[in-house]
C-alpha cells in the first residue's frame, strides 16, 4: 500500500492493520517515506488517534527498525524503569544500581533533559571519564558483570523514532498519546526487557499537569507494553515540587552519592525510590510480596551493596574507581555558592517547580535548543520540602553558579517561586495510583 494510502485511512479514522503499520514504519527507516509524509501521518494520528492494537503494532515496527539486544545469556531477570521527566528527578541513579544488588540485570537506556526536565545522561557526564555511549560489548559485559549500565540510545536501537520525533518536535504532534507511547515503549522494548516499571509525573512540574491526562498516558503505556510482551506496571508520582533536594547535574550526582551512603533517610526521594525497587523485583519475579520487596531493596541500600554496585558501574564504564568514596574531588564545583533565603517567615507551601527547572536552565545548566552545551557545574541543593517551617532571611536553599550576577539572579528567582503561607500547607501523597495490567 502506498505511504499516502496509509495516511488517507488514518485522516479518515480508520483502523490500520499491522502490517500496514509496519510497512509505513519500514519506509520511514530506509528514507521511503518522505518527511512531509511523516509528518502527515503524526498529524492523523493526533486528531484521529490509535486503537490499542494499532499503537501495539506501531511500538513494535519502531522497536523492530533497529537492533533489538538479546540478554539470553545473562542469568538474571531483565528490568527497567522510565520517567516521564520531572525536577530533581534524579531516581535512575539510585534505583538502577538498587535493583542490580538486589539480583536484576538492568541495561538502562536514559536520555537527555527535555524542555525544563532534567536528563540521566546529562547527570551522568558530570562524571569525569563516564561513558554514556560505550562500546555494545562494554554495554553488555557491565550489565553481566555487575548488573546495571545506565547509557543513552545508541544510533542502532528504534532509529524510526529518532527520525518520527524530530518531525513531530517541529510539526505540533509531540502531546500525542499514541506517538508519546510508542516512542518510550519502543526503546524500552528494544533493549530486551522482560518486565518495565514507568513512573508517570503529575503537578506543575510535570508533562501532565492533571490527573486524568497522567492516567491516560499511565494505562497507554501500561497496556501497549503489556500487548508487547513486557510484563508492566506504573506508579503516578507527585511532581508539585522538586524530587531530591538539588536541582542540576552535579548537585543532583552528590546528591545520589550521598543517597547511597544513607545519608537521605526518610525522605520522599528514598520512598519513591525504594517503591519503584520493589516493583520491579515484583514484576520481575525474584519477589512475590511488595512488602518484602521493599525490605529487600532497603538491605541493599543500607548495607552498602548499592553504592558498591553504582562504584563499580562507574569505574567500568570509565569513570574514577573511587568516585563513590571521593566524589567531591571529581565532581567540578561551581564558582559561586549561594544561599537562598526566605522571604517571610511562616511554612513552604507551595512551589512553582516547573520554574526551578526553567531557572536552572537559565544557569546554563540545561539546553535552550539541542545543540547547546551545558555547564554541569551550576544548580540548586539544599532545597526545603514543602511543609517546612522557616523564618524570613532562614536558608531554603543554594544556588551553585558561574558568576556572581547569575547567583544573584537565581536566588532571587528561587525565593520568588516558594509561596509562604501561615498555615502548613496539608501533605500530598507521594504515589498518586499504581497502574497494571
Amino acid at each position: 500500500m502506498l505511504p499516502q494510502e496509509t495516511i488517507r485511512r488514518k485522516r479518515a479514522g480508520e483502523p490500520l492493520a499491522p502490517e500496514e503499520i509496519a510497512r509505513f514504519v519500514a519506509g520511514i527507516t530506509d528514507g521511503s517515506v518522505s518527511e512531509g509524509q511523516v509528518a502527515a501521518f503524526a498529524m492523523a494520528v493526533w486528531f484521529r488517534g490509535m486503537a490499542r492494537e494499532e499503537t501495539v503494532a506501531l511500538t513494535l515496527a519502531m522497536r523492530d527498525s533497529g537492533d533489538v539486544l538479546d540478554w539470553s545469556g545473562i542469568d538474571r531477570p531483565t528490568a527497567d524503569k522510565h520517567s516521564t521527566g520531572g525536577v530533581g528527578d534524579n531516581v535512575s541513579l539510585m534505583l538502577a544500581p538498587i535493583a542490580a544488588a538486589c539480583g536484576l540485570a538492568v541495561p538502562m537506556i536514559s536520555g537527555r533533559g527535555l524542555g525544563h526536565t532534567g536528563g540521566t545522561l546529562d547527570k551522568l557526564e558530570s562524571i569525569p571519564g563516564y561513558a554514556i555511549m560505550p562500546p555494545a560489548d562494554l554495554f553488555r559485559r557491565t550489565v553481566r558483570d555487575i548488573g546495571c549500565a545506565i547509557i543513552g540510545q545508541t544510533a542502532d536501537l528504534a532509529p524510526a523514532d529518532k527520525r518520527i520525533y524530530a518531525i513531530r518536535d517541529v510539526t505540533a504532534t509531540v502531546d500525542s498519546v499514541p506517538l508519546i507511547t510508542a516512542s518510550i515503549l519502543s526503546k524500552k522494548l528494544a533493549a530486551g526487557l522482560r518486565s518495565l516499571v514507568l513512573d508517570v509525573k503529575v503537578g506543575n512540574g510535570a508533562f501532565m499537569t492533571e490527573a486524568p491526562e497522567a492516567e491516560t498516558l499511565a494505562r497507554s503505556l501500561v497496556e501497549v507494553a503489556n500487548g508487547a510482551g513486557v510484563k508492566t506496571a506504573a506508579l503516578i508520582t507527585d511532581m508539585n515540587q522538586p524530587l531530591a533536594d538539588a536541582a542540576g547535574n552535579a548537585v543532583e550526582v552528590a546528591n545520589c552519592i550521598a543517597f547511597l551512603k544513607g545519608e537521605k533517610a526518610g525522605t520522599r526521594l528514598q520512598r519513591i525510590v525504594l517503591a519503584f525497587a520493589a516493583e520491579m523485583l515484583v514484576l520481575s519475579g525474584l519477589e512475590t510480596d511488595l512488602a518484602a520487596a521493599q525490605a529487600k531493596a532497603g538491605r541493599a541500600l543500607s548495607s552498602g551493596a548499592a553504592a558498591e554496585t553504582f562504584g563499580r558501574m562507574v569505574h567500568a564504564l570509565g569513570g574514577p574507581a573511587d568516585f563513590v568514596e571521593m566524589a567531591d574531588a571529581y565532581l567540578a564545583p561551581a564558582p559561586v555558592v549561594r544561599p537562598v533565603l526566605a522571604s517571610a517567615a511562616g511554612y513552604l507551601s507551595a512551589c512553582d517547580t516547573r520554574g526551578v527547572g526553567l531557572a536552572v536552565i537559565e544557569l546554563g545548566g540545561g539546553r535552550s535548543r539541542p545543540g547547546d552545551g551545558i555547564d554541569h557545574r551550576v544548580g540548586f541543593d539544599r532545597l526545603r520540602p514543602l511543609g517546612t517551617k522557616v523564618e524570613k532571611g532562614e536558608e531554603i536553599g543554594r544556588v551553585h553558579a558561574a558568576g556572581q550576577a547569575d547567583a544573584a539572579r537565581a536566588a532571587e528567582r528561587l525565593s520568588g517561586l516558594y509561596r509562604i503561607t501561615p498555615e502548613a500547607p496539608a501533605a500530598a501523597p507521594e504515589i498518586r495510583a499504581r497502574i497494571s495490567a
